[in-house]
């Protein structure tokens, strides 16, 4: 699992020097293309595997779906687009992830490669699957 190296980086959306996005299609708004469409089908694959109940918001600027709780946080940057599916789904997952740049919470996917749809959604259910289980003991 390759670490990246911490630096201040700005999402896409508010590296214009543009005010904080409200909602999530306003932060896509701010994403030029073809980065856009990319994240649109990690918001597409996020949201297949979240409960039908959970709901899309900003937090800490960037996208996030939230559902008791903030699940999963994803946005595009210069040169990658980001889900932060939180340390543990991350230290769990790591031998799959082994391909990516990873740091704490985050997996940094190469904007020059496809997503990999399928183990996002993995990550994802495997994040949904620890917030249930945080919530019922």
């Amino acid at each position: 699992m390759k670490k990246s190296k911490s630096a201040t980086r700005s999402s896409a959306a508010k590296a214009k020097g543009k005010r904080a996005p409200k909602n999530v299609d306003e932060y896509l708004v701010g994403v030029p293309e073809p980065a856009r469409s990319a994240l649109n089908k990690m918001r597409a694959a996020i949201r297949s595997a979240v409960p039908p109940e959970a709901t899309e918001a900003i937090s800490y600027g960037i996208p996030a779906f939230k559902h008791k709780g903030v699940l999963v946080w994803f946005a595009a940057f210069s040169d990658h687009f980001s889900l932060f599916p939180t340390a543990a789904v991350i230290e769990k997952f790591k031998n799959e992830l082994k391909g990516y740049s990873t740091s704490k919470g985050t997996i940094h996917f190469p904007t020059d490669k496809p997503l990999p749809i399928p183990l996002i959604k993995k990550l994802v259910k495997a994040r949904v699957a620890q917030m249930a289980n945080k919530k019922a003991r």
